[in-house]
């Protein structure tokens, strides 16, 4: 039986079909384009081709719904519109390492409602819609139940600003901390339990980012919060997306 997810059979197989000729160059195509001095800053002729291929068929879907890419912009004012990153990981994308993804979500009033991670390397497609769940392939998927002295974790963490590089020291004490540069493919990993949790901390990224993984977490059991809050908005980017023993441990460690 098909995932009966609201827009889910539409979405789907447009990006589907933006992974083939994105797979096609994987590893073999250089960088058009500098955003900044970081190499992982680069920019392809794939990233724009796929963002516009993915707007049109987008507004074909359901013109109503606004748009806002990476690589053109739009409208990330409208009460609804789509949040696109055509390839998050461009830089491991032009060399071939598998850390690249597709990340689109859905935001309305400012909520994130519906949201998509397509690993085209893997062809794993893992999607979420507010309150009906997370899924990889169209199979449940869910966070771990580690706590943080047996965890692996993600960071994301600007070291000269505050107290973050302590905290940062802090948190190493206690866990396995690493980092793949690729912010949909370690969303992918803690909402199916194979990495315990995300930290960021004045995270370099942009709300494209972090608002699909955020709803993939929480939907699979996490627990995302901003970092003081008790609640999460995608256009803070300091917050944790762990399961949800972890954020205990954050939470004892006053660390969150």
């Amino acid at each position: 039986m098909a995932l009966n997810l609201p827009h889910y059979q539409t979405i789907a197989p447009i990006l589907k079909e933006a992974g083939v000729f994105l797979r096609q160059s994987f590893g073999s195509v250089e960088a058009i384009a500098q955003k900044s001095n970081s190499p992982a800053d680069a920019v392809t002729e794939l990233d724009r081709q796929a963002e516009t291929f993915i707007a049109e068929r987008l507004q074909k879907y359901d013109s109503s719904i606004d748009f806002y890419g990476e690589e053109h912009g739009g409208n990330d004012g409208a009460e609804r519109f789509w949040l696109l990153d055509p390839i998050d990981g461009t830089a491991h994308y032009i060399r071939g390492n598998p850390f690249c993804t597709t990340m689109l979500a859905l935001i309305e009033s400012g909520q994130v409602t519906f949201a998509v991670i397509y690993n085209f390397v893997t062809d794993e497609m893992f999607v979420a819609a507010k309150s009906k769940g997370a899924f990889c392939n169209e199979k449940p998927i869910h966070v771990s139940n580690r706590s943080l002295s047996q965890a692996y974790m993600t960071y994301e963490v600007r070291m000269d600003q505050g107290d973050n590089l302590q905290k940062w020291l802090d948190l190493q004490k206690r866990c396995v901390l690493f980092n793949t540069i690729n912010c949909g493919y370690e969303f992918s990993q803690v909402a199916r339990g194979k990495v315990e949790g995300r930290v960021c901390l004045n995270a370099f990224g942009k709300d494209w980012d972090y608002a699909p993984g955020s709803l993939l977490v929480s939907e699979a059991g996490g627990v995302v919060r901003n970092i003081g809050s008790d609640s999460y908005d995608f256009r803070n980017h300091s917050f944790t997306a762990t399961n949800p023993q972890i954020y205990k441990d954050l939470q004892e460690l006053n660390w969150v």
